[in-house]
């Protein structure tokens, strides 16, 4: 009989040992500031859709960040000792977050879809997320915002106007929505970063 309430607590105790309540949180504030910011910009004077690439580009990296940090675990003997596999358990994790912020950030950036609307958002947010969990099992979750902060940074600045050709790979966050070389960058990104995640799990962090 006590075994299956030591089952039923696995998730809540998965939840709480992973921070998902303030995870979730400030994702809604980064979705509710980007929806906030593409209309302000758009509303500027002499602007037109093109002026959101700055939400489109940074949003998805914040959001990014907070979701490699909530992939850091507080009990990490207890994963590596547990009878039941925590793999599943992450890979959930992951997909769910991902799900979310992408529907949320979406709705951020109504209208315009064929440029820097909700598929180049949909897009970065899959690259950035799956950047993020590659650098979780690598650096370990507290430092996992950093390759993609920096990338993104470089790629912001460095661009060219004109989208396209081999930018469409390097630059693939500065891409309008139907890049299809900057979709399949960012898709190759999240699958690879998300099965690295699921095998191995968070690099261990001391302090």
């Amino acid at each position: 009989m006590s075994a299956q309430p030591a089952h039923a607590a696995l998730p809540l105790l998965y939840v709480r040992s992973r921070a998902l309540p303030l995870t979730i949180a400030t994702l809604t504030c980064i979705a509710l500031v980007a929806a906030w910011a593409a209309h302000w910009l758009q509303a500027q004077p002499h602007f037109d859709h093109t002026a959101r690439v700055p939400v489109v580009v940074l949003a998805p990296l914040l959001a990014s960040a907070a979701i490699g940090t909530s992939l850091h675990s507080h009990t990490e003997e207890l994963d590596r000792t547990a009878v039941r596999r925590w793999w599943p358990g992450r890979l959930l994790h992951l997909l769910a977050l991902t799900a979310v912020t992408a529907g949320a950030l979406a709705a951020a950036v109504p209208g315009h879809p064929e440029e820097f609307g909700v598929p180049a958002m949909v897009r970065n947010v899959l690259g950035a997320t799956g950047v993020a969990a590659a650098s979780v099992a690598l650096l370990g979750a507290r430092l996992s915002w950093l390759p993609m902060t920096v990338y993104g940074g470089a790629v912001y600045l460095a661009a060219p106007r004109t989208p396209g050709g081999a930018a469409a790979v390097w630059a693939w966050p500065m891409q309008p929505g139907p890049q299809g070389a900057a979709w399949a960058v960012a898709v190759t990104a999240y699958v690879a970063g998300a099965a690295l995640l699921a095998v191995r799990g968070a690099r261990p962090e001391r302090g």
